[in-house]
């Protein structure tokens, strides 16, 4: 293969992506790249195959792809693990309140023990609430069992009674997820089903002292909704891997917040995973350019 790299961390700017897929057959890219139909009007009718480097596909344009009879490889299980611890660490500096107290160590807030003084919330007999139980929410419930949790709930677009048989999860509408769990967490895809669905209405029903914590897409949340729920004590705290835009500015309301937990999109975030990823997305990408099986195809 001839290969044509843009070599630099930053993604890629619009206009050297739209002339560097010119007349390619077949495109690597990131989910920081928008792979919509001006991209494959530039690609041209050559183009035969898109790797993405990423488990989600929200930035690719799938109708059109689909209609041009691209085929399309992504990367998921690999990072399954590495999104599931990274959600577990996020869900505990949350509702334990660790930036916030790490912050008080290097502030001289902390003068002398204090009975109720940086008390956050614990997992031990609560109910946790997954919002997707796919591989990744799997992964989670897998690592937060061994806490104490009394009781997993879980929606999505249907049951799953054989993957929530081993947590013992139950299969219930979003609106009763919210108004039961104690720590909800979310690893659904970004679907027009999805988009926005943890609003004003879902925060409302949420306990005050409820945790949040979302690891999937930001678009999935209405952060207006979320800032007003943690701004007006609705929800305890809120811990987020993903926001909406991404970076989020440094002068957004949510950052003010010290009940808040914000991390720059490091769910998958380990060497080990990161190189996993590479590789298979180079041999999605092969494979297919030869016309041969993926090792991991979307189905379209």
């Amino acid at each position: 293969c001839r290969v044509q790299q843009w070599d630099s961390e930053e993604p890629v700017p619009r206009a050297e992506l739209l002339a560097g897929v010119a007349g390619a057959h077949g495109l690597l890219c990131l989910l920081s790249d928008r792979i919509d139909r001006e991209v494959l009007d530039a690609a041209g009718p050559g183009l035969k195959v898109i790797s993405t480097l990423s488990v989600g596909f929200d930035h690719l344009a799938l109708d059109e792809i689909k209609k041009r009879g691209i085929r399309v490889g992504y990367t998921p299980d690999v990072l399954t693990d590495a999104t599931a611890e990274l959600s577990v660490a996020l869900l505990l500096s949350a509702c334990r309140r660790l930036p916030e107290a790490a912050e008080q160590v290097r502030s001289g807030g902390w003068t002398t023990w204090k009975p109720l003084w940086m008390c956050g919330h614990g997992l031990s007999d609560s109910t946790v609430g997954i919002i997707g139980l796919g591989r990744i929410g799997q992964a989670v419930a897998r690592r937060l069992k061994p806490f104490g949790v009394r009781k997993f709930l879980y929606t999505g677009s249907g049951p799953k009674p054989e993957s929530a048989a081993e947590f013992g999860a139950e299969f219930v509408p979003l609106t009763r997820l919210a108004e039961e769990s104690d720590f909800v967490v979310v690893t659904c895809a970004l679907t027009p089903a999805t988009q926005g669905m943890c609003n004003k209405d879902f925060f409302g029903r949420m306990k005050k002292t409820s945790v949040f914590v979302n690891t999937s897409r930001g678009a999935v949340v209405n952060q207006e909704d979320l800032y007003e729920a943690l701004a007006q004590g609705q929800i305890a705290a809120a811990g987020l891997d993903v926001t909406t835009p991404e970076p989020l500015p440094t002068d957004h309301p949510l950052l003010s917040l010290k009940n808040c937990v914000i991390l720059p999109h490091i769910g998958s975030a380990t060497y080990a995973t990161r190189s996993t990823m590479a590789v298979l997305a180079a041999r999605n990408l092969l494979a297919g350019l030869r016309g041969e099986p993926m090792p991991h195809e979307l189905a379209l």
